[in-house]
């Protein structure tokens, strides 16, 4: 719901948000360009009474002073029957310039205010300020979601460049955004009348009948200082009935141009007041540096609205298009698609085609669209899901558990859900699972037992596909190929190898990092940020099924360095292990981003063993502000697996490892990483209770015992690593 209400209004509306953030960007400078026009007041007390004469004297036949906000005084009078108008010297009461309304800004508030069609048009620019609202609003929202909260709206962004280009706009913006598309709304209702209006002083029905009095002889006028000054007409000549008109920040009100007295007063009321603040904050008028900054946040919604109408493009192509999708209530298979990255639409696809092969009516939709009033001729629901992140809805299953959870009842047809993810991450089809779970406590009849594809397996996907041919009592051939990513061509610049001696071959790769075309980056099509703990995917030859190594480095870093080591059998490890100096393999990043230091500066505990011990040395590689950080890495032989011996000494004697404790499980002492845990129990025990956050990486045996040690030595302070795990302080990245 949130991505659809920040999506749909930007796509409609981009064209007339475009339109109007420019010309405000325009209007913006010309209060900046009038105080640097504006002859300056030397004069701090100078009085309306003392301007007024002065005016006077050089313009005898005034008809009227306007003060603007800038500062800017305006006289416009009338010479020997012709009018004229002078920008004024407030110090003289002199012209120092004509004063000629500029047709620029006349044409260009014209356009920013109703797009020259009048009411019809100022209706429009309200529709244009209310989507702006509209995404910005929900632009926060969607950005504090994506990194975790509004403590953390700051924090650093990962992804592809043009998505986080988007982003860092928006937070800079957005806050300008949120004020100009709030008072311009004010401002609307305020013109058709919509709100409260000012009191208006009614004209005075007794005046002296005298006249010639002059303005420095009304002790209103020197009471009132120029600054407050709005606006001050004077009487038509030859009229004894006419009177002085004056209107300030205080108020407006009526005087004897005989007598001077003061004949009808209003006090400005809340609703004046506000609408002049409202009118400074929207137009920066009275206020330059906050028009100069409002204009300069207006640019970012063009921006915006150009990148997003990319990103959008770019999510409709990676969403492959389902041909056949008949309606929900013509249908009688409803499958329902919850998606991340776009696919397990591609799965989708395949399965739609092959049941439409088949001769069902399939309608395809996102599971956030569940509607089960529409499946009138439905026979059967199929549920395919993705999981984000550690068992999150992925985005376009947002809010189908609370959908499911308040039906009324179950529906009458049987329900299959095949969950889709990768089996080294600690919530593995999680979501899935949770929509098995939920269908099943509402009494929905399973179709099919939940079943799940790890890493896009084909061949998983097949075998699941021909359970379901059987339950349908028909064939059911999915044969699918995976969508790759773009990949990018990865040169190996060095490798180090170790192992030999346990017959265990390793080694750790190193990459020189591909640098793609400007284009390509801000497309999203560049191997773009990466930091340790990311994920690359290579492609095997003869596979199309992309194996996942944590990486050991960030971009800034300039290479990409991973460590592989060689599986029996393995494919991509073999080809890995293969390669020498100035080969090629394709490779593309996934981010990782649960798998990550917090951004904060308690300490950091890394356990690792292996080849686990990668994006931990990516990780104290980072460290260059010396954050707190201890590393206990568990290896078979010293003379053989310890990856990493040198830098790790080096990273210790900089400060960027507080600490190093090895564990060598093939050595007389036979110690493995959770046995060096148990032995630091009472630093353990310290740093987590200063609020350490621990991060494992390797194998799963590995994190059971790393998980139990841990769970031992925490128990007298009440603690436990599911209880860290809630918090974001254990986090695993196991294989």
């Amino acid at each position: 719901m949130l991505r659809a209400l920040h999506k749909f209004p930007g796509l409609i509306a981009a064209l007339l948000i475009v339109v109007m953030t420019l010309s405000g960007a325009a209007l913006s400078l010309l209060p900046a360009l009038e105080v640097v026009q504006a002859p300056a007041q030397s004069e701090p007390t100078l009085s309306v009474a003392t301007l007024a004469d002065r005016i006077a004297n050089a313009y005898p036949g005034v008809e009227q002073i306007r003060r603007a906000p800038s500062g800017r005084i305006t006289a416009f009078y009338f010479d020997s029957g012709r009018p004229g108008a002078a920008i004024i010297d407030p110090a003289t009461g002199s012209g120092v310039a004509a004063y000629e309304p500029s047709a620029f800004q006349r044409w260009m508030t014209n356009l920013h205010r109703s797009l020259f069609l009048d009411d019809a048009g100022r209706l429009t620019a309200a529709a244009g300020a209310m989507s702006l609202l509209v995404l910005s609003i929900s632009g926060l929202m969607l950005t504090a979601r994506r990194v975790g909260g509004w403590r953390r709206f700051f924090s650093r962004l990962r992804g592809p460049l043009m998505g986080r280009l988007h982003v860092e706009v928006a937070r800079l913006t957005v806050a300008g955004l949120l004020l100009s598309s709030a008072t311009a709304l004010f401002m609307t209702a305020s013109t058709f009348d919509l709100l409260p209006q000012s009191s208006v002083p009614a004209f005075p029905t007794e005046v002296s009948g005298q006249t010639g009095a002059a303005p420095g002889a009304m002790a209103l006028l020197r009471d009132t200082p120029v600054n407050t000054l709005r606006e001050l007409t004077f009487p038509y000549p030859g009229d004894p009935t006419d009177v002085f008109t004056l209107k300030t920040a205080g108020g407006e009100g009526y005087l004897d141009q005989g007598t001077g007295a003061v004949l009808v007063w209003t006090d400005a009321g809340i609703w004046q007041r506000m609408n002049e603040t409202i009118y400074m904050l929207h137009t920066g008028q009275g206020m330059v540096w906050l028009g100069l900054v409002l204009g300069l946040m207006a640019l970012g919604a063009p921006f915006m609205a150009v990148t997003g109408v990319v990103l959008w493009l770019q999510a409709r192509r990676a969403r492959p298009r389902i041909k056949g999708n008949v309606t929900a209530a013509q249908a009688d298979t409803i499958l329902l698609v919850g998606s991340e990255g776009g696919s397990t639409w591609g799965f989708a696809a395949t399965l739609h085609g092959a049941m439409t092969l088949a001769g069902h009516k399939v309608h395809a939709a996102p599971m956030a669209q569940l509607s089960p009033d529409r499946y009138t001729q439905a026979d059967r629901v199929i549920v395919l899901a993705a999981t984000y992140g550690e068992g999150t809805a992925p985005a376009s299953a947002k809010g189908f558990l609370d959908q499911l959870a308040a039906l009324p009842k179950a529906p009458v047809m049987p329900l299959a859900v095949l969950g889709f993810g990768d089996r080294q991450f600690p919530g593995f089809c999680a979501y899935a699972a949770d929509v098995a779970r939920m269908a099943e406590q509402k009494g929905w009849e399973m179709l099919l037992p939940m079943a799940t594809v790890d890493r896009q397996s084909p061949q998983e996907f097949a075998r699941w596909g021909r359970d379901l041919g059987t339950a349908l009592a028909q064939p059911l051939d999915l044969s699918h190929s995976p969508a790759i990513p773009s990949s990018h061509t990865l040169t190996l610049i060095s490798r180090r190898d170790y192992g030999a001696e346990m017959q265990t071959p390793a080694a750790i790769l190193r990459f020189a990092l591909p640098k793609p075309g400007l284009w390509a980056r801000l497309t999203g099509r560049g191997l773009g940020r990466f930091a340790p703990g990311d994920l690359l995917g290579i492609v095997p030859q003869g596979s199309h099924v992309p194996r996942f190594y944590s990486l050991a480095s960030g971009r800034n870093d300039g290479f990409v360095e991973i460590c592989v080591s060689h599986h029996p059998g393995g494919l991509c490890s073999g080809q890995l292990m293969d390669l020498a100096p100035g080969d090629r393999v394709k490779g593309f990043v996934r981010r990782n981003p649960e798998f990550r230091p917090a951004s904060n500066r308690k300490p950091i505990i890394l356990i690792g063993a292996g080849t686990g011990i990668g994006p931990l040395a990516g990780f104290a590689r980072a460290n260059t502000a010396h954050r707190p950080m201890h590393l206990y890495f568990g290896a078979r032989h010293p003379d053989s697996d310890l990856f990493y011996g040198t830098e790790m000494q080096e990273w210790r004697a900089d400060g960027r490892l507080a600490s190093v404790t090895t564990a060598f499980s093939r050595t007389s002492a036979r110690v493995y990483v959770q046995d060096a845990l148990r032995a630091d129990a009472v630093q353990m025990a310290k740093l987590i209770g200063e609020g350490a956050q621990v991060l494992v990486c390797g194998g799963r045996d590995m994190a059971t015992g790393v998980a139990d040690a841990l769970a031992d030595i925490l128990m007298p302070a009440g603690l436990t690593p599911a209880k860290l795990k809630a918090e974001g302080r254990y986090v695993e990245d196991t294989y």
